[in-house]
């Protein structure tokens, strides 16, 4: 459904976006299944197509190829875990809760909303344009759990180590729990 704009131009209504990128959803977790069967590179869009109940022009419809699929995958699972980060950081509770809510949803965003992203740690798998959005996503959001750590430190609720490592060895802890499961 459209609606009629004053000028005269057309737009998708918000129910049909809605709908739209529920769907590009149900494709990701299909895509997620397939990437984990046979790998990003053995894997074609006829298989994802397959496994989304779609056929493979429709497939087309959402996403232009098996890059752009992963892109999908990696920027909303950044702006999952950001939203989370921020929640945390803007809830006042203790930098020892703050960072457990950080860790929780990192995990479930890991593990459980996009069905497996172990796509998450192909960045390499994308153009260069691409996987430079993606890394600038990524220090950012490294960087907001490094200022966590940082005032934990700075409040006495965490020991005094080197904020960096700290933050590094916890995030790929969390990236690998996709490998590990």
């Amino acid at each position: 459904m459209v609606q009629n704009l004053n000028n005269g131009s057309y737009r998708p209504s918000d129910r049909v976006q809605r709908r739209a990128e529920a769907r590009r959803y149900e494709i990701l977790r299909a895509a997620s299944k397939v990437f984990r069967k046979r790998g990003f590179d053995a894997a074609s869009m006829r298989e994802i197509a397959a496994e989304a109940d779609l056929s493979p022009g429709n497939l087309y419809h959402y996403f232009s190829g098996k890059v752009e699929i992963l892109y999908f995958c990696q920027d909303r699972a950044l702006d999952r875990m950001l939203a989370a980060l921020k929640a945390a950081s803007e809830s006042g509770a203790p930098y020892v809760e703050q960072v457990d809510a950080v860790i929780r949803a990192h995990l479930c965003c890991m593990l459980d909303e996009l069905e497996g992203s172990t796509a998450h740690l192909q960045v390499e798998a994308l153009p260069d344009e691409m996987q430079t959005r993606i890394i600038a996503k990524r220090g950012r959001y490294e960087k907001a759990i490094r200022n966590l750590v940082e005032n934990g430190i700075d409040s006495g609720e965490f020991a005094t180590r080197d904020p960096t490592l700290v933050t590094r060895a916890m995030l790929g802890s969390l990236n690998w729990a996709t490998r590990w499961y």
